[in-house]
């Protein structure tokens, strides 16, 4: 049986860093949940280095002018990571083999606000028709579904066009409700047999560059804090680092709970069960 803890305390002397997510950890999207601001400070008293690791389609700049609006000052943590940034460094490198073959035009699947994953870079950002490649930051508008984006694959797949998905999530809970995101429509048009390369958990190449940012070696002194299984918990396991899930996250209507609730231990045993992975620990929110 997983051990549910109340807070990172009760395991603090183990680790020397902790790589956080952001939504469903620290936020839902609009609102810091409570007590985050002040967990951050404990751990930040109890010497722990941390790292906000998100699968964000935009550049970690934007995440902590994000954070700031939230009431949680960027003195309270050390270092942050998105997918989005991990994207901008490849199309800026052009190292990895897929990113090396890519042209130097784009279509932008996404809203207005996750231009700057590309905007500083030399691309020329054009229609589907025109376009060599497809920079994939999710859905425009909160309301819509894979679905809606189904006509824009099946043009690019006829052009057989590559596509970069800059969030690998599938969904986010904002306020209670599902949103679909990029990671989503990346899946359906890979099954539609279209190239895709992503950036972000649980691929272990960004942890690497995170634990590199870190800069803790030993990743035995690592944990990481996460509310999704299929990503945060198994990157950390891919990542060789332990995890501790946070339940009133993604998985909360399948636990059958609201934020702060806790759930079932036979119910929590049976979704770690059901997904594959095996957290260190579970908790509630996330605590001291």
């Amino acid at each position: 049986m997983i051990p549910l803890i109340s807070g990172l305390e009760r395991l603090a002397e183990r680790y020397d860093g902790f790589v956080l997510d952001l939504w469903g950890v620290i936020h839902d999207g609009v609102e810091a949940y409570p007590g985050v601001a002040e967990t951050l400070a404990d751990l930040r008293r109890a010497g722990k280095r941390t790292i906000m690791l998100s699968n964000a389609p935009r550049r970690s700049s934007a995440l902590i002018e994000q954070l700031t609006r939230l009431g949680i000052p960027r003195e309270l943590y050390d270092e942050v990571l998105s997918s989005g940034e991990a994207v901008h460094l490849e199309l800026a490198r052009r190292q990895d083999p897929f990113f090396a073959a890519l042209g130097s035009k784009l279509y932008h699947l996404g809203p207005e606000r996750d231009r700057n994953v590309f905007d500083t870079l030399a691309y020329a950002v054009t229609d589907l028709d025109s376009a060599d490649f497809i920079v994939n930051t999710g859905p425009v508008e909160l309301s819509e579904t894979v679905a809606d984006y189904q006509p824009i694959l099946e043009r690019a797949l006829a052009r057989r066009l590559p596509m970069i998905c800059a969030n690998p999530d599938h969904v986010v809970i904002r306020q209670g409700k599902r949103i679909t995101c990029a990671g989503a429509i990346a899946s359906r048009y890979s099954d539609m047999g279209g190239l895709v390369a992503d950036r972000g958990k649980p691929d272990p190449a960004i942890y690497d560059l995170a634990l590199e940012m870190l800069g803790i070696a030993e990743r035995g002194r690592v944990c990481a804090v996460g509310d999704a299984l299929h990503t945060d918990i198994r990157g950390a396991r891919t990542a060789g680092i332990d995890a501790v899930l946070v339940t009133g996250g993604i998985h909360a209507d399948e636990l059958g709970i609201k934020w702060g609730e806790s759930p079932d231990p036979v119910r929590l045993a049976e979704l770690i069960r059901h997904h594959g992975e095996t957290p260190a620990a579970a908790m509630v929110k996330f605590a001291w």
